[in-house]
């Protein structure tokens, strides 16, 4: 009797074992498999007729495991295979991203990306769709050129948080149907909220027929281009009353004039980013940044024809750190005051930043016969090597080639300058100031700047109504600042008060 129980007791044991490790058996010989996501465009790119059909695997044949084995029960059914990984939720530079369902590729609306066909349709019917979902993500995929004529991405009714994902390149048109009398913007991103741009593409402007066609003396080739061309230069990449925006990672080089400008923006970011074009290639702002506020701007490199950044009215809270700007004409607050126009500009820092071969390092510029006022900005941690005049503020500026003496101007004070040292070619610091408003509360801190050759006839600073303070000897000496407050300075008036 002891021999049957423990025979009846292995039998049982032998049922429980093989419960517990899902029929022994009837697991064994099946293999987990994940579905795969969808093809990137790149892969369409590279065979788009291959619809991915026919992968060699079967979803049935259980007769073929264990069939023709005598005494052994048909193995169980497998379970359901485990639902698809969810897509990652990030994108290639780390940011996060929509999920893949609210992703919308040109290529996918038309766009040919051969760098010859138009592909605004496509690009305008992207968009059009991603508008309709927040969070969305419309991709300009790399390793492809669009020719892309100007165009606005817009909302009001656009849903928030849209990603405009850059990876490819896309390139200006240089006929001049597409830019009739002219346009003042490129591409525009308008009245969005939650708009980011982001990748390692390229925005190209193709702007040096543009700058040849501005230049005098134009021989006959460049004449025949002004027939082709408008004379009304647009800008590269323009945000007009948007709230919170993000620019970072993408390139934007040789743009017909300014490459990246925000007017009427709020909360602001740009980083990461390169902006790049030559020299000579004329009002060619890096950043113009106009009646918009909380703006941060770091880590980018700037390289143009004119101010790297230009702050002009209605800016407040701009936080420039950590950019480098060479060739170009500086980092520059104006002009101001335009046409008898008031300007208000208030809390500017400009810190750790490194410029190269410029005309001017940090400058504040205002026109003569204008109102308004600039106020608590702080130049700190300035590095420049070879520039023509590292420090300046002039109240007289002037573009033309005259312009009528007024005594109005736009008030400047609460201006501070510190630790700013390098070499200069021409000045190194020049305050030109307005008799009827003089400057006022101008100080210098470590102020270290030394002629970049000792036998080339280098001027002395120079100033003119301008009035602070020097926290510590500065190089060379800066004696002509004077002490104090100035004894007729200008009484604000309701219109000149900001």
């Amino acid at each position: 009797m002891s021999e049957v129980r423990r025979g009846c007791f292995g039998f049982l044991l032998l049922i429980l074992l093989c419960s517990n490790f899902d029929g022994c058996e009837g697991r064994k010989g099946w293999h987990w498999r994940h579905r795969q996501s969808p093809s990137s465009s790149l892969a369409r790119k590279k065979g788009r007729g291959n619809n991915g059909a026919g992968n060699g695997h079967s979803s049935g044949g259980g007769g073929a495991r264990g069939g023709g084995r005598s005494g052994y029960l048909s193995p169980l059914p497998p379970p359901p295979l485990p639902p698809p990984p969810s897509p990652s939720p990030y994108l290639k530079n780390g940011s996060q991203a929509a999920p893949a369902a609210a992703m919308f590729d040109v290529l996918d609306f038309g766009a040919k990306g051969d760098g010859v066909t138009d592909d605004t349709k496509a690009f305008e019917a992207a968009w059009a769709t991603a508008c309709k979902v927040g969070g969305s993500v419309m991709v300009v995929p790399a390793e492809f050129e669009f020719l892309v004529g100007p165009i606005s991405f817009s909302g009001p009714y656009c849903q928030t948080n849209i990603v405009f994902q850059l990876d490819g390149m896309i390139i200006a048109p240089t006929n001049a149907k597409y830019w009739g009398s002219g346009l003042l913007w490129w591409i525009e991103f308008s009245k969005l909220q939650g708009i980011t741009i982001q990748g390692s593409g390229v925005i190209e402007g193709r702007g040096s027929v543009w700058w040849t066609n501005n230049e005098p003396d134009v021989d006959s080739i460049k004449e025949e281009l002004s027939l082709v061309l408008p004379k009304i230069k647009p800008t590269a990449l323009r945000f007009y009353g948007s709230y919170n925006v993000t620019v970072r990672g993408i390139t934007i080089q040789n743009s017909q004039q300014c490459h990246l400008k925000f007017d009427n923006c709020e909360t602001v970011q740009v980083y990461n980013m390169t902006i790049a074009s030559p020299g000579n290639s004329l009002n060619t702002d890096g950043i113009h940044l106009q009646n918009s506020r909380d703006v941060m701007i770091h880590h980018t490199n700037m390289s143009c024809g004119d101010d790297c950044v230009s702050i002009q009215t209605g800016c407040s809270n701009i936080n420039i750190h950590s950019v480098t700007c060479g060739p170009g004409h500086g980092i520059s607050i104006g002009g101001l005051g335009r046409d008898n126009s008031k300007a208000c500009v208030s809390n500017i820092t400009v810190r750790d930043v490194n410029l190269h071969s410029t005309m001017t390092g940090v400058r504040i510029k205002t026109w003569q016969g204008g109102s308004g006022s600039v106020q608590n900005i702080r130049f700190s941690n300035i590095r420049v090597t070879e520039v023509q005049t590292p420090i300046m503020i002039d109240q007289f500026y002037c573009d033309r080639s005259s312009c009528k003496n007024q005594t109005s101007a736009v008030g400047l004070s609460g201006i501070a300058y510190e630790n700013i040292k390098g070499t200069y070619t021409v000045k190194p610091v020049h305050f030109a100031c307005s008799d009827a408003s003089p400057c006022s509360d101008i100080t210098l801190t470590q102020v270290e700047l030394q002629p970049l050759q000792e036998h080339y006839h280098m001027y002395e600073p120079f100033c003119w109504q301008t009035y602070g303070e020097l926290y510590t000897p500065t190089l060379p000496p800066v004696v002509c600042l004077q002490n104090g407050k100035p004894t007729s300075n200008h009484i604000l008036s309701d219109h000149d008060l900001c």
